[in-house]
């Protein structure tokens, strides 16, 4: 069993007791907690698993009842109630609820990953953290990750999710150092356990599973628990890989503060009250390490604590207004890697600068593959992953020999889930490393979209204290032979439309070298969409521009120079614009956005300003498109220098069909985009 100082133990627990006990009969009532979350029962089992994460690499990944974890972590009552009260001093200055927390590790106690108010979202970027102390220990050679370990703690109705079972596939198969530490106080919310999980135990369902040790016990029993955290310790720590850890605990309260547990039997709340972990371990403790009157000394100190922490906490300011909107993307020094451990490597992406190594032209995706392969070799932080990347080089081709020439640390296959490729690959930048996460189509983006869009706020949620770089690369669009509902959706507004993430879309191989480099050099997470009509036709093929070639986000290319008209396009559409302008010399003036998020609001501005009429193309679907942000935008800006209505000619409000003919009814043709462009031209 692990040794504790069971005095801090104690302390630690009644502490928390204390807080939530001063919040359910203060400060709720008074109004100054509006949302409230008491950990009552499950202290014990915390407190003695934050107290056995003692590696400066450890990580946790916890979720809104885990106060108690983090107070044994050095979470001060102090920034607990600034966080519920939503002040200035609570660890996302007011930003988040007041039971979502996270903690920067400090070289004394483990890392506390940025907690998600979503359930079961907190398990596959344990797993990521998990797999990158192995990276960096063996892979970059960086000792002091050696035996570090990943937690994911966890209720029990967390086991029913996506997350959870992802998770579990990815620890097993690779034998990483991650716990699943499961709380199970038989209810997710009034549900009871056995809908959660056939016969209410995860662990006995889980005995046989290969690459796993489970254990089970009792969380309110002080020997038990600290005994089966100490196996799991040593389990981990010693290589053997994943633990899952189920110990039981009453929920005294409800799940929150407006519940009333009118779903629980007065029989069944007797029961839990019998196993309050408070009365457990003063049993305990009593008298072999404390006597009557230290105890109640303690409870007394815990009071004083948490009423000294409410007075501090109503002294302190409110969050700053303009503070509601920063920290949305880095602000800083182009040159600090993002992350949780900075690092200082390559140059910062600058301006464009053409210089054609080779006159040679070459296609989209050889440039793209190009690029990650000059990238890695630079960064040995880069990781690539995702279903079929490895021996087979993708579906599309774009890591074909990557694997060989970097090996299976670097660019690895993935388990047909993508939960666990994006949850993954938050881990992963959390710990410093740059993953590059393939998702084979658009469509397949989404049963990961709450990682997604998880990742995209943690920069802000924490109030810059972690970020989450990435470059997911995306096929996206109908290809060049046939189209259908599944493989060729575009959907980049609803992609823009998430805080945080930088929008790429390359329409060309020279474009997608030079934002593909500025991605992977960048501080914030990006969505990088290779369109599949342009991965290996004539239309997107040029010359190499060179190792250091580099495009800033946010510079439109001026495709086409013109009088009378502005079209404003990006991807495939691209193309087809320079093909319906051919039938207007010089009067079409082509502005190719190249990214999303963010966009050139200047360039298009500059260029309405000239002709004083524009004309929008996208495939996307037109209700809500983007282009309907860019007319918009000039309606409001640009009114006084029109001479035509703003158009727009977009993809049709309905999926990509399957037959050919079909398909170009839907998709915007150069038939279409031409007579558009003579409609507003004559107008």
């Amino acid at each position: 069993m692990l040794e504790y100082e069971w005095t801090q133990v104690a302390r630690l627990l009644l502490t928390s007791r204390a807080l939530d006990t001063i919040e359910e009969t203060e400060l709720v009532p008074s109004g100054e907690v509006t949302y409230q979350f008491s950990a009552g029962g499950h202290e014990l089992a915390q407190i003695l698993l934050g107290l056995a994460l003692d590696h400066p690499h450890d990580a946790a990944s916890a979720y809104y009842r885990s106060r108690p974890f983090m107070l044994a972590l050095g979470l001060t009552p102090e920034e607990a109630l600034a966080a519920t009260m939503a002040r200035a001093g609570s660890p996302t200055r007011g930003r988040d609820i007041g039971v979502v927390f996270n903690k920067p590790g400090c070289g004394r106690s483990a890392s506390v990953l940025p907690m998600s108010g979503a359930v079961g979202t907190q398990y596959t970027p344990t797993a990521g953290w998990a797999q990158s102390i192995r990276y960096r220990a063996e892979q970059l050679g960086q000792s002091e990750w050696q035996n570090a370990i990943a937690v994911a703690l966890g209720g029990d109705g967390s086991v029913a999710t996506n997350g959870f079972w992802a998770a579990l596939t990815i620890a097993t198969t690779l034998r990483l150092p991650m716990l699943f530490f499961i709380e199970d106080n038989g209810y997710a919310i009034s549900v009871r356990g056995d809908l959660q999980t056939p016969g209410r135990n995860i662990a006995a369902n889980l005995a046989s599973f290969q690459g796993l040790t489970v254990l089970d016990g009792d969380g309110c029993n002080p020997v038990d628990a600290a005994a089966n955290i100490g196996i799991a310790m040593s389990l981990l720590r010693s290589g053997q890989g994943p633990v899952l850890l189920r110990l039981t605990v009453p929920r005294l309260p409800g799940h929150s503060f407006t519940d009333n547990q009118a779903y629980k039997s007065e029989e069944e709340r007797g029961t839990e009250r019998a196993r309050d972990p408070r009365e457990t371990l003063r049993r305990f403790l009593i008298p072999n390490h404390l006597s009557e009157s230290a105890w109640g000394a303690l409870e007394a100190e815990a009071r004083a604590t948490a009423e000294a922490a409410r007075d501090a906490v109503r002294r302190q300011a409110e969050p700053a207004p303009h503070t509601a909107s920063t920290d949305v993307f880095f602000e800083g020094n182009p040159q600090q890697q993002g992350g949780l451990l900075p690092e200082g490597t390559l140059p910062p992406p600058g301006d464009e600068q053409v210089r054609v190594e080779t006159p040679v032209r070459m296609n989209l995706i050889d440039a793209v593959r190009k690029t990650l392969e000059d990238e890695m070799r630079q960064n040995p932080r880069i990781l690539v992953f995702g279903e079929d990347v490895g021996a087979k080089g993708g579906v599309h081709g774009a890591t074909r020999g990557l694997q060989g020439d970097f090996g299976e640390a670097r660019v690895f296959d993935t388990s047909l889930n993508e939960e666990g490729i994006i949850g993954r690959a938050i881990g992963m930048a959390l710990a410093g490393l740059l993953p590059v996460p393939e998702i084979q189509f658009r469509k397949y983006l989404d049963p990961a979209t709450e990682q997604a869009n998880d990742a995209g706020t943690i920069r802000w949620r924490t109030a810059n204290r972690f970020a989450a770089p990435m470059v997911i690369r995306i096929p996206v669009g109908f290809s060049k032979r046939v189209g259908d509902p599944w493989h060729s959706v575009s959907d980049e507004s609803i992609l823009a439309h998430k805080p945080g993430w930088r929008v790429v879309m390359p329409s060309n191989a020279q474009d997608a070298v030079g934002l593909l480099r500025t991605a992977l050099r960048s501080n914030d997470p990006t969505y990088f969409l290779e369109h599949r009509n342009l991965l290996d036709t004539a239309e997107a093929r040029r010359p190499y521009p060179g190792d250091n070639y580099a495009i800033p986000f946010g510079k439109a290319a001026q495709v086409t120079e013109g009088s009378d008209l502005t079209v404003v396009t990006w991807g495939a559409m691209v193309s087809r614009c320079q093909e319906a302008a051919e039938s207007f010399p010089r009067q079409v003036e082509i502005l190719d956005l190249r990214t999303i998020v963010p966009w050139d609001k200047e360039a298009v501005l500059d260029s309405v300003r000239k002709t004083a009429r524009c004309l929008i193309v996208h495939e996307d679907g037109g209700t809500a498109g983007f282009g309907a942000e860019v007319a918009a935008f000039i309606a409001q800006q640009g009114f006084l220098f029109l001479d035509a209505p703003v158009t727009r000619l977009t993809g049709a409000d309905c999926p990509v069909p399957y037959n050919r003919d079909l398909m170009n009814q839907v998709v915007p043709s150069v038939e279409r985009i031409r007579a558009a462009m003579e409609e507003s031209l004559g107008f």
